[in-house]
């Protein structure tokens, strides 16, 4: 008898460990990780071919109810979906498939959807293996009712629009259900076109456009203007000059700045921003706008100073976003707002109107903007976590930072009661950084934002070659993600920068006297170097084959050339007494002069594969800068 015991033992132990086997090599291709799956007690005979009719029709066809057509084919019985409203959250769903039959049963039509994007990548999976479709029962919803994406398109990179699509694509499959364009001065305005001129803007028609398209793929496209904070590239210009807080230098914590803040006491400010909300919100059908208001750090420093300093320089901020939301709710949306100021007044919080939804955002990898969340939650405003993907300033990426930043914000926000997950890709000092080095912490940051899965790294090379790059030999992942990693190897502290970037960003400063760049030693730099000339050796022999590979190739190829670059001048820094880039030797200055030529004039031929115009001469000349110095 006890004998008879430990074979049924047994006999359950190893359909236990088959069935965990499974499920892992099954959540390979899932992503976001679902919440549960259970595999059924039984056989599919359901035939996988993902290029065959039926499967096509899943792909691109929005439905609730049964098809009949594919009824008895491909030996399925029954496909349906449908609604059904005693499920208790908005994106919930449950995916089953059977013997013979596949049902997909959501809260709502997006919950389908999402079942379908799971499915879809379980025929993926069967397919790759050349195995029927797995029995099984998937009961799945999101952490954050809403998990957006937002990407900079005013520090001097507009995408085309066909770029956009496929960014909108990418996300529909990983579930997003936000898009957001950060807009400074990249909206086509009719009646301020000297702002917007040189960067080949937004139009009108391209945001209905895009709008139609998001709204298809049950994702809200949220308008985006900044309205109080970086807004320069208006200031920049005389006919803007009485808005500004400071039409000369003020001292601010950044140090010397002008003609960045909008003056909040002149009427004039506002009266612009009623201008332009009139003529922008049309064009969305989202019930959300994102009104900016971050980095004021002008404020009280120039023209508003004595009524700040009699009122309180919080109080004044507070007025000018309480007056721009009410603008925003007589267009019938609700205000976004950056919250990075206004915690600088945490007595002020309560004060904010209850339908304003602040975006809490913070880049080190701790996400310690996580501190300040009960500042909203205690004063019963709905809140965002907005972790980003740490490309910016980077040229490669920084992809352990960004995996720990965007990992830690999904905890915080879940802890503290956050409806919303943005990740941000910002553009700054030029936007160097390739669309292909954004797509590690994309993945992961909607991967994160669904589920926070411990294991989803454990995928993401796998992922990226399959979903993104479609690179069999998964030398195309493998070297993205050694690139992405090269910034380790210098050894200097965290930052919103790594090295490589640094040293083309801060050719004429100092390496003294900056916490990250005084730190960079050339053992530091040669290991980075090696680093990312093995990556470059292992992209030699990927095989991507989607359909802008020949791009990322090319332009993986190029931001590992610039980093190599900034290597290569820090390096001949700390070999000169005072680490000056004008004390190398003249010899070597021109060697780099020469190699940064071509480097500008590759920058300026890879742009414009997916980007528009506009916008390439001023990225540029900020590396022409460099390359002048180099001539002095």
């Amino acid at each position: 008898m006890q004998i008879r015991k430990i074979k049924i033992l047994l006999f359950f132990l190893v359909i236990s460990i088959v069935g965990q086997s499974q499920i892992n090599e099954l959540k390979k291709y899932l992503i976001p990780t679902p919440k549960k799956i259970t595999l059924k007690n039984e056989n599919s005979e359901i035939i996988v071919n993902k290029f065959n009719s039926f499967f096509t029709k899943i792909k691109h066809t929005n439905f609730i109810g049964k098809i009949p057509t594919i009824r008895f084919l491909y030996s399925i019985s029954e496909f349906e979906t449908r609604i059904d409203s005693s499920l208790t959250r908005n994106d919930e769903y449950i995916l089953e498939i059977s013997n013979r039959k596949i049902s997909i049963t959501g809260k709502s039509s997006a919950a389908v959807f999402y079942g379908k994007q799971t499915l879809l990548q379980i025929i993926e999976y069967s397919s790759n293996t050349n195995l029927m479709l797995p029995c099984l029962k998937i009961h799945d919803y999101a952490d954050f009712p809403r998990r957006g994406f937002m990407l900079d398109i005013s520090r001097d990179k507009v995408p085309k629009i066909e770029t956009l699509f496929m960014i909108i694509d990418r996300l529909a499959s990983w579930k997003i259900n936000e898009f957001q364009l950060y807009t400074e001065h990249t909206f086509a305005y009719k009646n301020h076109s000297i702002v917007w001129q040189e960067y080949s803007p937004m139009t009108p028609e391209e945001i209905k456009q895009l709008d139609k398209y998001c709204k298809e793929r049950f994702i809200d496209l949220v308008p985006n203007q900044n309205s109080f904070g970086h807004m320069e590239r208006w200031l920049d210009h005389d006919e803007y000059l009485d808005l500004a807080e400071c039409p000369d230098y003020c001292n601010t914590v950044w140090g010397p700045m002008k003609r960045s803040s909008l003056n909040p006491v002149n009427p004039k400010s506002f009266e612009l921003m009623q201008e332009l909300y009139a003529e922008l919100l049309p064009n969305f059908t989202s019930k959300y706008f994102n009104i900016g208001c971050d980095e004021t750090v002008e404020l009280g420093l120039g023209k508003s100073a004595d009524v700040c300093q009699q009122k309180g320089k919080g109080r004044v901020y507070l007025e000018f976003l309480i007056k721009l939301n009410s603008e925003v709710n007589n267009h019938r949306k609700y205000a976004q707002f950056w919250g990075d100021i206004i915690v600088n007044h945490p007595e002020l919080v309560p004060e904010l109107p209850k339908n304003m939804i602040a975006l809490v955002w913070g880049y080190n990898s701790s996400f310690s903007a996580g501190k300040n969340l009960s500042l909203f939650q205690n004063a019963g405003l709905k809140y965002y976590v907005c972790p980003g993907t740490s490309s910016w300033n980077s040229l490669i990426g920084r992809n352990s930072d960004a995996f720990e930043n965007l990992k830690n914000a999904a905890i915080k926000g879940k802890e503290y009661g956050a409806v919303g997950f943005l990740n941000t890709a910002w553009g700054d000092h030029g936007h160097w950084q390739p669309l292909s080095v954004d797509y590690p912490a994309m993945m992961v940051g909607a991967a994160y934002a669904w589920n926070l899965d411990e294991e989803i790294l454990n995928n993401l090379e796998f992922q990226l070659n399959y979903y993104i790059f479609k690179d069999n030999s998964g030398n195309t992942a493998k070297a993205l993600l050694k690139l992405g990693d090269a910034y380790k190897k210098t050894n200097i502290p965290e930052g919103n920068a790594n090295a490589f970037h640094l040293m083309l960003r801060r050719y004429k400063w100092t390496m003294e006297g900056f916490y990250q760049t005084k730190n960079l030693n050339i053992e530091g730099l040669l290991a980075a170097e090696n680093e990312i000339k093995e990556a470059l050796e292992i992209l030699k022999n990927a095989k991507p084959q989607c359909e802008d590979a020949n791009i990322v190739v090319q332009e993986l190829k190029h931001a590992a050339n610039l980093a190599l670059h900034g290597i290569k001048l820090g390096i001949e820094r700390l070999k000169t007494p005072d680490k000056q880039t004008l004390s190398i030797p003249k010899e070597i200055r021109n060697q780099l002069f020469s190699e940064l030529d071509n480097l500008i004039q590759e920058h300026k031929r890879v742009w414009v594969y997916r980007n528009r115009e506009g916008g390439l001469k001023q990225s540029a000349s900020k590396l022409e800068e460099v390359l002048e110095y180099y001539k002095q």
